[in-house]
């Protein structure tokens, strides 16, 4: 929950379009006095905008600070509403994001960030979505200096670009100089002084239970089997077990005091795994004949290592009643394929913004690639290509995903509209891990600077031949003609190119007035925009390149104003 505090009528304004905004992740403290509802804020709420003086706010929060680890995160908003400042808690407590969030609802309001990784474009080690130990300031600090830092990884997970001075030690093991080291590992280590553990995703306990085992019993197994096998328990992302123990108190009650949810499996898919340790026992009583070495390979996926086998509880004066066993699964890559809108930066989206930032390694065309290279991280390694690759660049990003790294593929508007999504998902697999992230489609930027042509149903062609053949084109182009839908044309026309859309203008034309509106509209929101409203029987196709979208109205589409209006049809009641 965020909380919200306001002194003035200024104040107030802001403060109530950020509780609209959002209605369900805010609340509004009023308070006998500021100070009242700036404590209670602060011990309820995990986050506070406080529309405050800074200089005021720090006053109020001194003798409130308990540590950075569980403070909440607090943004200032000064009177004017031009400033939104991460005064606590940049990373921990969540305060960075939530300046820029706040700045996205206030208009003309600007985000200020002083953590230092974040001012100078560096990934935090707190940010980087992994448990965090160690000496984490002195690491820090050498990334921001430059100074050399020796990255030790057991395996690679798909993190966000690191700064080139984080260097991985030479394969022939011969021994560095010493200085700050970044570990990711989820294996116990003594620290050194100048070294970061960065705790990765790796580690699933599968776990067996008697009825009624009691929840510290399974603490206790869990515990030992991890400090005996030299594991961290901050590696460990769930407990597993068969479907029948999914109700058993003392296995809910131990998963929740640890943090960790509880995943359970079918016996059948269980029985169907091999284990080294099966037993008639588990058989007997739940149908299968493994629970816990079985769960812990299930849950970890296809390649898991079974890294400590079944181990029992070793209560005093009675029996065991719990097994456990150690799955470590193999690391997946992460593939984000990524649209970049038409092109003008203010129709980037913010998860856009986000995953590039996120990208170790980014896939593109070349012209794409500058249109955004300035929002990558530092040491983002960038793998460029021209025109016509774009099965080649394909290739490259799933094949980079499959190595373990975290990859962004991009393409113009939306990545799946005409773009690379449909070539990059047609070559991966299971493997990796996808995410789509969409973007303003070349046919929505258009249409809004025509007016509203897309008002009702509406299609969207290509008029390449280079990948479809021409008769297939012409079989879709009679179809929507006869139809009747509003058709925006991708690719319309090239040098190479020049007879295909006067073809297709006149199947359109079979079935529609030569008045019908059509829109031209060249660069969409970038450089050198264009944009002409006319008519089916007036558009000159020589007006038309690759940098072009036509959009043709159907029978009800109307220049209203001077803008292209399909209607919606409504049926206004009195």
């Amino acid at each position: 929950m965020i909380g919200l505090i306001s002194a003035t009528a200024a104040g107030a304004t802001a403060r109530d379009r950020l509780a609209a905004a959002w209605p369900d992740e805010t609340r509004v403290y009023d308070g006998p006095s500021v100070r009242d509802a700036v404590t209670a804020a602060f011990r309820e709420c995990e986050q506070l905008v406080c529309f405050l003086a800074t200089g005021a706010t720090v006053r109020l929060l001194a003798p409130l600070l308990a540590g950075k680890d569980t403070d909440p995160g607090v943004v200032c908003v000064d009177e004017g509403r031009q400033h939104a400042v991460a005064l606590l808690g940049g990373h921990a407590g969540g305060a960075n994001a939530l300046a820029q969030a706040v700045a996205d609802v206030l208009p003309g309001c600007a985000p200020v960030v002083t953590t230092a990784t974040d001012a100078a474009g560096l990934p935090g080690l707190d940010t980087l979505g992994l448990p965090v130990e160690g000496a984490v300031a002195a690491v820090s600090r050498a990334l921001l200096d430059g100074s050399p830092v020796t990255l030790h990884a057991d395996a690679r997970w798909p993190l966000p670009a690191l700064p080139p001075n984080v260097t991985a030690p030479p394969e022939d093991g011969a021994a560095g100089a010493g200085g700050p080291v970044l570990r990711i590992t989820d294996r116990v280590v003594p620290p050194g002084p100048e070294e970061a553990v960065l705790r990765p995703p790796s580690l699933t306990v599968g776990v067996g239970a008697s009825r009624d085992v009691p929840a510290a019993e399974v603490r206790e197994l869990l515990t030992r089997t991890l400090a005996g096998a030299g594991l961290s328990l901050r590696s460990v992302t769930e407990l597993a077990t068969v479907d029948a123990k999914a109700g058993e108190p003392g296995l809910l009650a131990a998963a929740e005091e640890l943090g960790l949810p509880l995943r359970t499996h079918p016996a059948g898919e269980l029985a169907e795994v091999a284990v080294p340790n099966p037993s008639d026992a588990p058989r007997d009583a739940v149908g299968t004949p493994s629970v816990a070495e079985a769960a812990a390979l299930r849950s970890a996926g296809e390649g898991a290592e079974l890294v400590v086998p079944k181990q029992k509880s070793a209560p005093e004066g009675r029996p065991a009643m719990a097994t456990a066993a150690v799955a470590r699964r193999r690391p997946r890559g992460r593939l984000a394929v990524v649209g970049l809108g038409p092109g003008a930066r203010d129709l980037l989206t913010p998860r856009a913004r986000a995953e590039l930032r996120r990208a170790a390694v980014l896939v593109g065309l070349d012209q794409y690639v500058e249109q955004i290279r300035d929002l990558l991280r530092p040491g983002t390694r960038v793998l460029e290509s021209g025109l016509g690759a774009e099965e080649e660049r394909a290739r490259t990003a799933v094949a980079e995903a499959r190595a373990g790294h975290a990859v962004a593929l991009i393409g113009s508007g939306d990545a799946g509209v005409y773009a690379m999504a449909s070539p990059a998902l047609a070559e991966a697999g299971p493997e990796i891990d996808i995410v789509g992230v969409p973007g303003v489609t070349a046919a929505l930027a258009a249409a809004a600077l025509l007016g509203a042509p897309l008002g009702h149903d509406h299609v969207s062609l290509s008029l390449s031949d280079l990948h479809t053949p021409w008769e297939v084109i012409e079989r879709r182009v009679r179809a929507a003609a006869e139809s009747d839908l509003v058709v925006t044309f991708y690719n319309p026309r090239s040098r190479g190119r020049d007879w295909q859309l006067p073809r297709a203008l006149g199947l359109l034309g079979e079935h529609r007035a030569p008045d019908t509106p059509v829109g031209v509209v060249r660069n969409a929101s970038r450089p050198g925009e264009q944009v002409a409203l006319g008519t089916l029987a007036g558009l000159d196709p020589a007006t038309v390149d690759m940098m072009t979208v036509v959009t043709v109205g159907n029978s009800a589409t109307r220049t209203v104003a001077g803008r292209m209006v399909t209607p919606r049809g409504y049926r206004w009641q009195a």
